[in-house]
């Protein structure tokens, strides 16, 4: 690749459709770099090289790959994502105050999110079919257990449908220790359980390198996010994609919960049609 990428978005869209094609060390230090992008930001080549298990020139190597001078120069990009990221919401408060006055403001930012929520659940149809639908049904009706992994703003999702598992009877299990062991409860996950994870951009780093443990075990995988250039894409057996309007740079997850709340219902729904038609009633 001649040309470097200079943001961040362009950079990992390069990174997902350049993996396949990757040496196998180059192809391991991309997961790493594309799954922890703040500890790129903040790391040092030999500390990153060391986390992601590769040596300090593998790093190097990938960076001249994708057609940077060197790791430093690559890992710029990472940065001022970072950097952007801290400012943003000071931003964005910026601009929801211009043209509002103290009486309309909180008036406005209301049906600002409303509308954004309506809009988002009236595309929804369009985005998810009942077909996808019907495929992350089977796959979460088949397991044993349902592991259950998100973060950042896509927690309250699975927060909620571990309440709604749980009062339909139905086994799973939070990876969200405060001690800690996510690691070592994705370890105990089976390929006759499964995974129900989400993620949206800019994809929080725990949820992918979660989401990549449990894929390599075998275990399948139902994912929530929004671009088919997700890191939950090319490793999801069912991916359920939803682009959620936003107001004034503030994106809900109205239409996202809308599926996560008709989930538990379908599941305890197939799950006692194919009891009943085992026993022949």
């Amino acid at each position: 690749m001649d040309k470097k990428a200079t943001s961040y978005e362009i950079l990992s869209a390069r990174i997902i459709s350049a993996q396949s094609t990757l040496p196998k060390r180059l192809a391991e230090a991309a997961s790493y770099v594309l799954a922890n992008a703040d500890e790129i930001a903040l790391g040092t080549t030999a500390s990153i090289a060391k986390a992601a298990n590769v040596q300090p020139s593998t790093l190097v190597r990938l960076a001249h790959h994708l057609g940077y001078d060197g790791f430093s120069d690559l890992q710029s990009v990472f940065r001022e994502r970072l950097m952007a990221r801290a400012s943003t919401y000071e931003e964005r408060l910026a601009r929801l105050e211009s043209g509002t006055t103290a009486d309309t403001f909180d008036g406005t930012v209301m049906h600002g999110f409303i509308n954004a929520a309506r809009e988002s659940v009236d595309r929804l149809a369009a985005q998810v079919s009942d077909a996808d639908f019907a495929r992350a049904v089977t796959v979460l009706a088949r397991a044993r257990t349902i592991y259950l992994i998100a973060r950042r703003r896509s927690y309250p999702l699975t927060a909620h449908l571990s309440y709604g598992f749980g009062k339909l009877g139905i086994k799973t299990v939070m990876v969200s220790s405060t001690n800690g062991l996510d690691e070592e409860i994705v370890a105990l996950a089976e390929p006759d359980d499964a995974a129900f994870i989400c993620s949206f951009a800019p994809y929080a780093s725990d949820t992918v390198a979660l989401a990549n443990r449990i894929h390599r075990r075998k275990v399948p995988i139902v994912a929530i996010t929004d671009s088919p250039l997700s890191p939950l894409a090319p490793i999801s057996q069912v991916r359920l994609e939803i682009a959620e309007n936003d107001y004034s740079g503030f994106r809900s997850i109205s239409a996202s919960m809308a599926i996560v709340a008709a989930l538990p219902v379908a599941i305890a729904e197939r799950r006692r049609h194919t009891q009943k038609k085992s026993t022949g009633l």
